[in-house]
């Protein structure tokens, strides 16, 4: 499966280290099916940080679905599983990190499913202000377009990503 990774340079080594917290899934390496969607992602970087618009390509070796020491979570859709994840992984008082509810302590090597971008957060504050309930919130969801990421949390799952 060919994955890529929109940045403002060339990436020759994953370094988990460099990655920030907070994210959708936790702190991690994200990737996305969408070429298109990475490129969106180089133009932010390199418009916040500067250097040159750069899609990184890598090729996930699936066998990494088989290996029993990988511990994958996966989103196929908007849930109000996957709003509340997300809700707990972008929350910096967050403190309930050994929940199955976030990722903030890479219990997940890999997270999978849908990107919750400018116009979703925008939807989660509304929720997380109390304008709005958790079914609305998950109904308005499904009209949005969606685009999907892979968040690798762990060495032992990047060592299933391989450069191109």
């Amino acid at each position: 499966m060919i994955l890529y990774h929109g940045s403002n340079l060339k990436i020759n080594q994953i370094d988990l280290s460099k990655c920030r917290p907070y994210k959708d899934f936790g702190k991690g390496f994200y990737c996305t099916t969408i070429k298109k969607q990475a490129e969106f992602m180089a133009d932010r970087v390199v418009k916040r940080q500067g250097g040159i618009k750069t899609i990184n390509t890598f090729e996930l070796d699936e066998n990494i679905f088989n290996d029993k020491k990988i511990n994958i979570k996966k989103f196929d859709k908007p849930s109000q599983e996957w709003a509340k994840f997300i809700l707990n992984n972008r929350d910096r008082n967050y403190k309930f990190s050994n929940s199955k509810e976030c990722n903030i302590d890479c219990k997940y090597d890999l997270v999978i499913g849908p990107v919750a971008d400018d116009d979703i957060i925008v939807l989660f504050r509304t929720f997380v202000n109390g304008l709005i309930d958790i079914d609305t919130l998950i109904r308005e969801l499904t009209y949005k377009e969606l685009t999907d990421q892979y968040s690798f949390h762990t060495e032992k799952a990047i060592k299933y990503l391989k450069g191109v």
